[in-house]
């Protein structure tokens, strides 16, 4: 059976859900020292999420960018990821959701969440047919993120260097199991998703 084009997979349990998100040292170390986001953290910027570690790897170049170099996987209470997806616009126009331009651009214009849906990638970076979740969380949501929804941060990117190597060397480590997340259905016509 294929993949669903736009679903969404994550590592998740009864409670949280796990996103991705890199940094340089500067952000990681202080998160890690504090538990929760902290400056040099800005809250006034849109941070973006992943639940797709393969993703967020393509993205961040295996912790190897600049400003990238350490991977944390976040762990989001499912209430609030929910919630952040019930807020969200798509950030770009999707005829299927929305009656026309005009309509989707005031829903972009009222809502703090940006959804966009990129191809899902191997761990070799390859671009696959089916989609993976990207949440900008901005605005005052990004307070509701850091103060609410964030319910542990830890850090992955040894983790992700063994994982690196291992690729490197032509082996097939083991990765983060990313299961089907079952939206709710209003939840899931928001944002697009199929499966």
């Amino acid at each position: 059976m294929s993949t669903p084009k736009r679903q969404v997979r994550a590592v998740h349990d009864a409670d949280t859900l796990t996103v991705y998100q890199a940094y340089p040292p500067a952000i990681a170390d202080a998160a890690l020292r504090a538990g929760r986001f902290v400056p040099p953290f800005k809250r006034e910027r849109m941070t973006w999420v992943k639940p797709s570690f393969c993703w967020m790897m393509y993205r961040c170049g295996w912790a190897t960018k600049p400003g990238q170099e350490r991977v944390l996987a976040v762990r989001l209470s499912r209430t609030g990821f929910e919630q952040a997806l019930r807020i969200a616009a798509l950030s770009h126009f999707d005829r299927s959701l929305h009656d026309d331009a005009a309509a989707w651009a005031a829903q972009k214009a009222a809502s703090p969440v940006r959804v966009q849906w990129d191809p899902e990638r191997t761990p070799s970076g390859r671009a696959l047919e089916h989609r993976s979740l990207q949440v900008g969380i901005g605005g005052a949501a990004v307070d509701t993120y850091v103060d609410e929804w964030v319910v542990g941060l830890d850090d992955v990117t040894d983790q992700v260097g063994a994982w690196r190597a291992e690729l490197t060397a032509g082996g097939s480590p083991v990765l983060p199991q990313e299961t089907p997340y079952v939206l709710p259905p209003d939840v899931a016509a928001r944002i697009g998703a199929d499966g």
